[in-house]
């Protein structure tokens, strides 16, 4: 009859995690990549995402989207019209995640022309469906000459609750993403979005 195995000693386990973890740590930070880390889902998700919208004939700019410090300060002068809401029909088609649009844009502040090596500020106010919803961000989806601003907003966390559905919102379009033409632009709302002509020289 054989012998039963004795268990290890725990001075053994403590010693041998004494010894690794030191070991571990140091070998992670000489060797780990700067930056973040490797995000396979997320990889391929902005990969689709990036395809789907160049197959439809669109590029994707990252724009600035804050809260304005100082409202109704911006520079005015485009004739701006309401049309009816929704993300254009072939846009929405290159689309793969939809964003959480205002319910309605309800004024728009933007100058008639821009410098094509300046940024171009677009100041509006819209009104949320609901008091629990705050500005994520916003993108420009440019094809030819037609140009979609489209804000992004996303759930507050938690049971907090802004005090107005009504949200200031500015958007900054970068130095360079627009190159010299005239451009029909849309800021897109659910129900009711504003659109003006744009000159850049």
């Amino acid at each position: 009859m054989s012998a039963e195995k004795k268990p290890w000693s725990m001075r053994w386990v403590v010693a041998a995690i004494v010894v690794v973890i030191p070991i571990y740590t140091i070998l992670t930070l000489r060797f780990r990549k700067p930056g973040q880390p490797f995000q396979p889902y997320q990889e391929m998700h902005d990969r689709a995402v990036v395809l789907r919208l160049l197959s439809g004939g669109y590029q994707r700019i990252d724009v600035d989207a804050r809260r304005p410090a100082d409202p109704g300060r911006g520079k005015a002068g485009a004739e701006v019209s309401a049309v009816p809401g929704g993300i254009p029909r072939e846009l929405q088609a290159s689309l793969i995640d939809a964003p959480q649009l205002p319910a309605e844009v309800d004024s728009v502040v933007a100058a008639p022309e821009a410098a094509a090596g300046r940024a171009y500020p677009v100041e509006f106010a819209c009104l949320l469906p609901d008091n629990r919803k705050q500005l994520s961000g916003a993108h420009l989806y440019l094809k030819g000459f037609d140009v979609a601003i489209v804000p992004d907003f996303e759930r507050i966390p938690g049971g907090l609750m802004a005090r107005t559905r009504q949200s200031p919102v500015l958007v900054t379009v970068p130095a360079g993403a627009l190159k010299p033409g005239s451009y029909h632009v849309i800021l897109v709302g659910e129900r009711t979005s504003r659109t003006w002509t744009l000159r850049v020289r």
